[in-house]
Parts: structure tokens; C-alpha cells; sequence
């Protein structure tokens, strides 16, 4: 259920950061309007994840927004280096074109984006991996 949910929240936000990715893409480099869109989408759908996706009952707290932008982060990578990846090999390619590879690369990006969500950033101490002994407490925030 909690993958239904992430995907209607998550898939919501990301088709219309598709569009707003589109739009600001006309007034500045595509990554930049991408970067931008990327925080902006991330804080939203973080807070969506907390309250409604992993039920928690409470909106996200700084470790989560943190620790979520850490995926976000390899997210970006993702859809950037998609759309790079497009532009070499079609260097005309239209905005129709470049939504598809957005919103491609996002999907792809968006279940290991899930899994470290579920796993990690929203799981509860009791159904969150243990620490082996001795290693450090510093969370690994890029994993997608």
C-alpha cells in the first residue's frame, strides 16, 4: 500500500515538476530549471512521504528533509545525466522528447528513491537495519 501511495504522491509531484522543468528550461540552462525544480519538489514531496505515504503522523523533521535530499540528490543525477545523454545524441530534440527521458529517468530514479525512503529515512528504529558494532553513526545519504 505504502508503494501505491508513494507513487501517486511522488508520481504526482514529478509530473508536474516535468512541466516545470519545461517552463523554466525556456528562461535558463535545463539543469539549473532542473536543480531548482529538484528542492523544490523534494521539500514537498518529503513532507507528502511523512504525513501520508509512511503515515507517520507528523510532518518530516530535519533528519528526514536531510536525509531525503540525499537521494534527491543522486535523483538529479539521474534525470541530468538522462537529458545529457539525449541532447548528444539528438541535439534537437523538442520539449515533447525531452519530457518523456524526464519523466523516464525520474520513474527509474523514483523506486530507488522508494526503497531508501522505506529502508531508511521513514523506517522505525525497530525495522531499521542494525549498526554492526563499532562502525560509524554518520548515515550514508546517497544510495539509489
Amino acid at each position: 500500500m505504502a508503494f501505491i501511495r508513494f507513487v501517486m504522491f511522488g508520481g504526482g509531484v514529478g509530473v508536474l515538476a516535468g512541466f516545470a522543468v519545461t517552463l523554466l528550461a525556456v528562461a535558463m540552462p535545463w539543469a539549473v530549471a532542473n536543480a531548482v525544480v529538484t528542492v523544490a519538489s523534494t521539500l514537498l514531496c518529503t513532507e507528502l512521504h511523512a504525513r501520508y505515504t509512511f503515515r507517520k503522523g507528523r510532518g518530516a523533521g530535519w533528519r528526514e528533509h536531510w536525509q531525503s535530499a540525499g537521494s534527491a540528490s543522486a535523483a538529479y543525477l539521474v534525470t541530468s545525466g538522462a537529458i545529457g545523454v539525449l541532447h548528444l545524441l539528438r541535439p534537437s530534440a523538442g520539449p515533447a522528447v525531452e519530457q518523456m527521458v524526464y519523466l523516464g529517468a525520474s520513474g527509474l530514479a523514483g523506486a530507488g528513491r522508494f526503497l531508501v525512503l522505506r529502508v531508511y529515512v521513514f523506517a522505525t528504529r525497530s525495522t531499521r537495519p542494525l549498526r554492526p558494532q563499532g562502525t560509524s553513526a554518520v548515515p550514508v545519504l546517497l544510495a539509489a
